[in-house]
C-alpha cells in the first residue's frame, strides 16, 4: 500500500493533510455548545484521558453525522475541531474531501482513493476524516441508480466499519439531505452521533452577534443585541455574519459617500466611524434570510399595527396551548436548562457490584424510568431522578390544536404564525397546498416531512386552511396522512398546529375526529373587544397620525 501512494500520490486530490484557517475556534461558535461537548468526548478526550476509556474498557465513538440546513455551522464546527485538536501537545491529522471530489470516470478510481484515504489518515494518527456533502458520495442504494454508486457506498462501509479495524480515525460527515444518505452508514460503528443544527433560536443568535461584533469598538450594547435577536428570527448562523458585514458597509456609505465616487484613495479617519442602530436597520432590509430564499418562514412576530388587537389573544392561545403540549412551557421560558437526566451523588445511588443486591431488589418493585419526576427505592433512598422540577421533562399525548376563526376576520393566519414565531425552538413543518404539490409526489413530500417531524421532536407541524387543505388533496393523501398521524408513537412531542376558517360543526367529520374538544384542542378565536379596539385606534390616531412630518436638513 505504501508503495501504491507514492506511486500515485501526485494523482490524488486532497489525500495530504490540509491547512486550514487556524482563527477558528470553539469560542468562535455561538449556540451549539451540545454539540461541541459530543465532540470533545468523541477526539479530545481520547487524546488527554486514555486512561478513562482503558479502565472503562470501552471505545470511544469513531463517526458522527452533521446534518441541518444550509449555514447552521456544520463545516465551521469540523474547522473549529480541527483547530482545537491542533493545539499544544496534541497533534491531529485533519483531511477533508468534498463528496464529489471522490468520483471519477475511471472505473474503481473512486474506491482505490476512499480506500488510500483511509490508508493515509490511519498512517498519520490520530486523524479526522471530514466528508463534506456527504449524500454526494454515499447516495441511497437502489435498483434505479447505477453500479457505480452502490460499489463506492459498499467501499466506504467496508471502510468505516470492516473487518479491519480503523483505530484513532475519527469519521465525520455533514449533509443538508439527511434522507438522501445510504440507511447503513446510520448505525453505531459508522455514524454512531447524529447532530442535528437547526436554526439558532434567540440565545443562540445573540451569542453569534456577540461573536461577530466583539472587536467593534465600541461594541453594542447589550439592549440593541437583545433586539436584534428579537428581530432577526429564521437567520442562521452565516446570516447574522452577512448581516454583520452589510452594517458596517452601510456606516461606511453614511459617513464617507464621497469614498463611491472618488477614483482615488482619500485619507479617512477611522475613529469617526461609528456604528449605529440605524445601520442594523437598514442592513436588515438589504439582507435576505437563506431559510426564506426558496420559501418564507412561517413564524413572524404580531406586526406593531395589530399588536393592540391581538395581544391579548395571543396569551390566552399560549397559556391553553401549554395545557394542550406542556413542552410549549419549556420553549417560551427563559434562560431555560436542557432536561438531562441527573444521578444523585455517590452516598445515596449504590454501586452495581454492592453486596446484598439481589436480595434487597428482590424486596422491592421493579423500578422503572419515568418520563419525569423523582424515583424512591424504599432500599436505597433516591437511585434516580430528573431535574428537581417534574416539568422539566413534560408528558403530552399526542398534543394537536385547532385554530377556528370567524369567516373574514382574517386572525387565524397572524395568530398562527405569531404562535409559531413565540415556539421557534422546536423545528417546524409546513404542510400547505404549495409544499405538497411543488413536487411530482405529494404523497412523498407529505411522507418525508412527518418522518423528519417524528424525528427531530419536540416539533410541529403547521396546516393552514385545513377545510379547504382537506378538501384539496384528495383521498388518497388524506388516508397517508391520517396513518401517519396515527403511526406516530402516543407519547412522542409533535404537535399538530391548524387553523380554520370554518366553524367546528361545519366541518367535515374526519377533522373533528383528529381534535378532541373536551381537552381544549379546539379554540375559538373572539372578536377584538372594545378596549382592544380602542387601544387600536389610540394609537393609530394619537400617536402615530399625530406625529409631525420628520424634518429634512441638507
Amino acid at each position: 500500500v505504501d508503495k501504491d501512494i507514492v506511486k500515485i500520490r501526485e494523482s490524488l486530490a486532497g489525500v495530504e493533510q490540509m491547512q486550514i484557517d487556524g482563527s477558528v475556534q470553539f469560542d468562535g461558535v455561538g449556540g451549539l455548545s451540545e454539540h461541541i461537548s459530543s465532540l470533545k468526548e468523541m477526539v479530545i478526550f481520547p487524546l488527554l484521558y486514555p486512561e478513562i476509556f482503558e479502565r472503562l474498557k470501552i471505545e470511544p465513538p469513531r463517526g458522527c453525522l452533521f446534518y441541518g440546513p444550509p449555514g447552521t455551522g456544520k463545516t465551521l464546527l469540523a474547522r473549529a475541531l480541527a483547530n482545537e485538536c491542533s493545539q499544544g501537545h496534541m497533534k491531529v491529522t485533519f483531511f477533508m474531501r468534498k463528496g464529489a471530489e471522490c468520483l471519477s470516470k475511471w472505473i474503481g478510481e473512486s474506491e482505490r482513493q476512499l480506500r488510500l484515504l483511509f490508508e493515509q489518515a490511519y498512517q498519520m494518527r490520530p486523524s479526522i476524516i471530514f466528508f463534506d456533502e456527504i449524500d454526494g458520495l454515499a447516495p441511497v442504494r437502489s435498483s434505479k441508480q447505477d453500479q457505480i454508486h452502490s460499489s463506492v457506498v459498499g467501499t466506504l462501509l467496508a471502510l468505516m466499519d470492516g473487518l479491519a479495524s480503523r483505530g484513532e480515525v475519527v469519521v465525520i460527515g455533514a449533509t443538508n439531505r439527511l434522507d438522501s444518505i445510504d440507511p447503513a452508514l446510520r448505525r453505531p460503528g459508522r455514524f454512531e452521533r447524529e447532530f442535528r443544527f437547526s436554526l439558532p433560536n434567540k440565545e443562540a443568535r445573540k451569542e453569534i452577534f456577540k461573536i461577530h461584533t466583539r472587536d467593534w469598538n465600541p461594541k453594542p450594547s447589550d439592549n440593541l443585541l437583545e433586539e436584534l435577536a428579537e428581530e432577526c428570527v429564521g437567520y442562521c448562523g452565516a446570516d447574522i455574519k452577512a448581516l454583520c458585514a452589510e452594517t458596517g458597509l452601510c456606516a461606511l456609505r453614511h459617513h464617507y459617500p464621497q469614498l463611491y465616487e472618488s477614483r482615488e484613495r482619500l485619507q479617512i479617519n477611522m475613529d469617526s466611524i461609528k456604528i449605529k442602530a440605524n445601520d442594523f436597520s437598514m442592513a436588515m432590509q438589504k439582507t435576505v434570510p437563506a431559510s426564506q430564499r426558496i420559501m418564507p418562514s412561517s413564524g413572524r412576530a404580531l406586526s406593531a399595527i395589530s399588536k393592540p388587537l391581538l395581544e391579548n389573544t395571543l396569551e390566552r392561545i399560549l397559556k391553553t396551548l401549554q395545557r394542550v403540549f406542556p413542552h410549549a412551557g419549556l420553549a417560551l421560558k427563559k434562560d431555560q436548562q436542557q432536561g438531562n437526566y441527573v444521578i444523585d451523588s455517590d452516598e445515596e445511588s449504590p454501586s452495581i457490584s454492592e453486596e446484598g443486591l439481589t436480595h434487597k431488589t428482590s424486596d422491592c418493585k421493579k423500578a422503572e424510568f419515568r418520563t419525569f419526576g423523582r424515583y424512591v427505592c424504599p432500599c436505597y433512598g433516591s437511585v434516580f431522578k430528573m431535574a428537581e422540577n417534574p416539568r422539566d421533562q413534560p408528558t403530552s399525548y399526542r398534543p394537536r390544536f385547532l385554530l377556528i376563526e370567524e369567516p373574514g376576520s382574517g386572525q387565524a393566519s397572524d395568530l398562527a404564525a405569531a404562535v409559531i414565531h413565540s415556539l421557534e425552538k422546536f423545528p417546524v413543518y409546513t404542510l400547505d397546498i404549495p409544499t405538497l404539490f411543488a413536487s411530482t409526489s405529494p404523497d412523498e413530500t407529505c411522507i418525508q416531512l412527518m418522518r423528519e417531524a417524528q424525528r427531530s421532536a419536540p416539533s410541529i407541524v403547521y396546516v393552514p386552511e385545513i377545510p379547504s387543505w382537506w378538501e384539496t388533496v384528495g383521498p388518497t393523501l388524506r388516508s397517508v396522512f391520517t396513518t401517519l398521524l396515527q403511526s406516530i408513537p402516543r407519547f412522542t412531542p409533535v404537535l399538530l398546529l391548524a387553523t380554520s376558517n370554518v366553524q367546528l360543526r361545519d366541518l367535515p367529520e374526519e377533522i373533528k375526529a383528529l381534535f378532541n374538544i373536551e381537552y381544549e384542542e379546539v379554540f375559538r378565536i373572539p372578536r377584538p373587544t372594545c378596549a382592544e379596539r380602542r387601544r387600536f385606534f389610540e394609537d393609530l390616531v394619537m400617536k402615530q397620525a399625530a406625529q409631525p412630518p420628520a424634518l429634512k436638513t441638507n
